[in-house]
Parts: structure tokens; sequence; C-alpha cells
């Protein structure tokens, strides 16, 4: 006969079913609240100029010059071989065409009727300097500028930062900070950015690893949905979230990184893996 249960354990048990039954509640509210908010992914393609053309081939470090290439892949480098890849990523991210788009896609999310004021989230590689070429683009028109978290912020600092983008505009100072908050994807987790923001941009497709097989297809797509995340999430207000993608091709329109690394994290296969490893 089995003994009868203490009412201590009766009392443990209970109260983990009611924990379990209140995550589950908040999981299927969650679920209901995105019901009819859709996400648009734009990509904007440009092409780089001549002179971008001899930085983007020379910046292959360590390859031969006769397999210098647009379509060159970062599994092409390798390592141990004296390539060095983080000079390549740097060089790409820092492209001028690329910060055009930067800019021409802000000015037209704040363009739209209506949107003049609204709040751009961009999102940036810190580790290849991407962030800081991001705000230089940014910085540079007088009508755009940014906020951006410096290394030498205090956490209050950083804190005060990002609730500006997080809260509606009040006083007159605040409508006239920036309308663009540049992040680094190290920030892609735990900021709720989705009461004021619902355009994302992603100023480099993501990419971690020194070239070879040394890459995670599947870490770096979770890292990219963590940030689109940030405003595709419940509480969203509005009934379209944008992400907006940039991908600079060659001179004549030939693929080049961004566009490798745009169809391997936006793979519906490695997304699924993606999401499952984060469950």
């Amino acid at each position: 006969m089995e003994p009868k249960q203490s009412r201590e354990v009766r009392r443990n048990i209970y109260s983990k079913c009611q924990e379990y039954l209140e995550i589950a509640a908040l999981r299927n509210k969650s679920g209901d609240e995105m019901n009819g908010i859709e996400l648009v992914d734009h990509v904007k393609k440009v092409l780089m100029t001549e002179s971008e053309k001899v930085l983007y081939l020379k910046s292959q470090n360590g390859i031969d010059s006769s397999k210098r290439s647009f379509g060159i892949k970062p599994e092409d480098f390798d390592a141990s071989a004296g390539h060095d890849i983080s000079k390549f990523l740097r060089q790409n991210s820092k492209l001028a065409s690329r910060g055009k788009a930067l800019v021409d896609i802000c000015r037209g999310i704040l363009s739209v009727k209506g949107q003049e004021k609204t709040k751009i989230i961009v999102f940036t590689d810190g580790r290849i300097g991407s962030g800081e070429a991001a705000k230089e683009y940014l910085c540079a028109e007088e009508d755009l500028g940014c906020t951006w978290l410096d290394h030498e912020d205090s956490v209050e600092t950083k804190n005060k930062k990002i609730a500006w983008y997080q809260n509606s505009d009040v006083t007159t100072e605040d409508k006239k900070r920036p309308r663009i908050l540049v992040l680094h994807f190290v920030h892609a987790a735990g900021l709720n950015l989705q009461t004021e923001c619902n355009n994302l941009i992603l100023f480099t497709p993501l990419y971690v690893g020194e070239g070879g097989s040394s890459s995670d297809p599947v870490a770096d797509t979770s890292t990219e949905l963590q940030a689109i995340g940030r405003v595709h999430r419940a509480g969203q207000t509005k009934p379209q979230v944008n992400v907006h993608r940039i991908e600079v091709q060659g001179p004549s329109g030939e693929e080049c990184l961004d566009g490798q690394l745009i169809r391997r994290n936006t793979n519906e296969d490695t997304i699924a893996m993606a999401i499952n490893s984060s469950e």
C-alpha cells in the first residue's frame, strides 16, 4: 500500500502545476497578441562602385590574387593557411554603398506620412566595427544622426538611452532627439522595443567564424532572430513590423558576401533549427 502524500508534498505539487498553467496561459496569450501583426522582410540591393570593388577584392587577405572574386565564400578562408577573414568582413561592413543604403532606408521610413517621428532600430556586428561604420554614416547627415551605446557609458546612461526608444516622446527635448538607435548584436537579447518601434534594419548579415568550417549558421540565424524579436513581439502596437536588410552587390550586380549570408540566414530549414534550439 502506497503511503499517503504529506501536506507539504501535495502543496509543492499543486504549486508546480499552478506555475505550469500560468506559464502556458501567458504563452497562449502572447501568441494571440501577435495575431494580425505581419512580419515583412525587405532587401535593399545596391551596387558597389569600381573603387569599392578594388577594396573588396584586396581585403580578401591571404587568398591568392588569382582566386579573389565576388563569389568567394567564408569557407574559402583557411586561418591555418594565413587567411584573415576579419579584414574581409570589416571592409565589407564599411563600404560607402552600404552606408548610403542605410541612410536611404532611414529617410524612406521617415518620409512616410504619419511616420516622420517614428523610431528605427539598427543592428550591427560590433566585432567587425560595423556599429562604428553605421554611426559615422548616420551622423554625417545633419537631419538624421543616431543614438548609440558608447563603451564608456555607465549602465545608467545606457538604460536612459534605450528608454528613449521604449517610451513615447513627451517633452520638446524628447522630440528633438535622433530617431535611430544603433545597437550591436550582443544587445539582441532582453530588450523590449516593440511599443515604439516597428522598423528594424540589419546593417550587415551576421557571420561569426574564422572561415573554413568554423561558422555556425544556426547560431547566427538565432542571433538575427533575437534581434528581430526586440520589435516583433507581444506588445507591438503596429500591424506591420518591417525588417530591412542591405545586400551589396558587385558593380554589375554580381552576388557577393551579403547575398550568400542573407540566403543562409533566412533559409527556412535553418530558421526552424534556430527556433527549436532556443526553446
